[in-house]
This record gives C-alpha cells, sequence and structure tokens, in this order.
C-alpha cells in the first residue's frame, strides 16, 4: 500500500472495490461446477458491469475534521495542513515520498515550496480521479 492509499483510505474511498474484486472471483470458482458451459461466461461479465464509483464528499470530511480540530489548519492550500487534518505524517521526507510516488518533477523536488505547492495540487487531483468530490476551485 503506498502513501497515497492511505490518503484515499483516511477519506473512505475505494473501501467497496476490494469486496467488488472479490466478488468476480468467488462467481468463477463456483462456475466450473456448474456444468452448463454457456452460462459460466456470462457470469463473471455481469458482476464486472456495475462500475458506478460512489462519490466521497471530500470537502465536508475535511472541513468536519477541520472544525473539530483544535489548530487552525488550512487543507485547501496547504498540503502539510491537509496531511495533518487526515493524521497522516506531514514531515518533509514524508512530503517527498508522496511527491516520489505521484512522479513529481525532478525540478520542483528540490525547493520544498514549489514541491508543496505541486503536491497539493496532485493530490487533490488524484483524489477527484478516485471518486472524490472535489471543487473545480481547488484542482486550478
Amino acid at each position: 500500500m503506498g502513501f497515497f492509499s492511505n490518503i484515499l483510505a483516511k477519506l473512505g474511498i475505494g473501501k467497496d472495490e476490494a469486496p467488488a474484486a472479490t466478488a468476480p472471483t468467488a462467481v468463477p470458482t463456483a462456475t466450473p461446477s456448474s456444468a452448463p458451459a454457456a452460462t459460466a461466461p456470462a457470469a463473471p461479465t455481469a458482476p464486472a458491469a456495475p462500475k458506478p464509483v460512489e462519490v466521497v464528499d471530500v470537502v465536508a470530511q475535511l472541513e468536519q475534521r477541520a472544525a473539530a480540530n483544535s489548530q487552525k489548519l488550512n487543507w485547501r492550500t496547504s498540503i502539510v495542513d491537509l496531511l495533518k487534518l487526515l493524521d497522516i505524517d506531514s514531515s518533509l521526507t514524508a512530503r517527498k515520498e508522496l511527491a516520489t510516488e505521484l512522479n513529481c518533477p525532478a525540478d520542483l523536488m528540490g525547493d520544498s515550496a514549489k514541491m508543496n505547492i505541486w503536491l497539493h495540487k496532485a493530490v487533490l487531483a488524484r483524489i477527484a480521479a478516485n471518486g472524490g468530490n472535489v471543487p473545480q476551485e481547488l484542482l486550478d
């Protein structure tokens, strides 16, 4: 599990994907024992069709966490504050690990301020790509 996977897990994104992946595995196991071979291929394709991703309201979750936090954390602009709200290591070493995982350009890795700006936008964009409801103004 990568660093970014921890972020998704803290937001509750992707939890339903693991059981969905397990269900098709169970269907083919039962299929060889069934006699009609024509019905066997149809069963695995039917579970693959329902792929609607449950949209997670990231803003509501983070705002709720921010309200409950004793620190004034500005997750909307700061990757450090975003990680702190999620109870994830926000040290420079951890942020560099995350930036490397998300393929941060090498020229930004040497400047922590530039890396942080890039990383914040990249994390929000990846959250949105994985089913998080992130407003467009946070992605620009």
